[in-house]
């Protein structure tokens, strides 16, 4: 059997696109030759299978008022018992997190991916009954968020909660035994909206991961 890598993850790990013009079908959404979970895919080969959980708006525990079924804590194990056995869980969430109407700053948001990790850590998924969990702090969120009609949505703070959240993941990586990423600087976000990869961003996080993965998993 192939080793299962879940990528759990927000419209980043969908794959929504913010500029069309940046996606070779012209859509909102980054196609199979242009997404980091099917590029990372590619570049590791038969021997993996890649599972793309990506929900746009998905946040770590934070249920949102105004979208439904949001909150990666309440499917968490639904997601990886319709997956195992699971050699890998990517999880790729925070950004969500920052908006205003949650009311969370980036220690509560911290706290919400360690009891995330927490949780993830007891469904009985596992290969081996070994969890194997890599978090990710996405790229921070630019102040031009605000140029954009989604940003008047998101709310105030947003840029500055985001800058916080590597520090904590690290912080809930290192407690929890999980390896960990910081994807600020290594994979590139659009300056349209400031908080989506670009086809470039995709590409950047692909090739990253394609070399920790298997140091992770062999």
């Amino acid at each position: 059997m192939k080793k299962h890598i879940v990528c759990f993850g927000d419209s980043n790990t969908h794959g929504y696109c913010a500029e069309p013009a940046d996606c070779a079908d012209g859509g909102d959404r980054f196609n199979e030759d242009e997404r980091w979970t099917c590029l990372l895919q590619k570049a590791l080969g038969e021997d993996y299978l890649v599972l793309e959980e990506g929900l746009s708006g998905r946040t770590t525990v934070f249920p949102d008022p105004l979208h439904e079924s949001m909150a990666g804590l309440d499917v968490i194990y639904s997601t990886l018992m319709s997956h195992e056995p699971v050699d890998l869980l990517i999880i790729m969430l925070g950004t969500n997190d920052t908006k205003e109407r949650l009311g969370a700053n980036a220690a509560c948001i911290g706290i919400g991916m360690e009891r995330l990790v927490m949780k993830a850590k007891t469904v009985p998924a596992w290969r081996g009954g070994v969890p194997r969990i890599l978090v990710i702090a996405p790229p921070h969120i630019g102040e031009g968020l605000y140029r954009v009609p989604e940003g008047a949505a998101m709310g105030a703070g947003c840029p500055e909660k985001s800058r916080g959240l590597a520090r904590q993941f690290a912080e809930v990586a290192l407690r929890q035994g999980c390896a960990f990423l910081d994807a600020e600087g290594l994979a590139e976000f659009n300056t349209h909206d400031c908080m989506h990869l670009t086809r470039k961003g995709h590409s950047q996080l692909a090739g990253e991961l394609s070399k920790l993965v298997p140091e992770l998993i062999g």
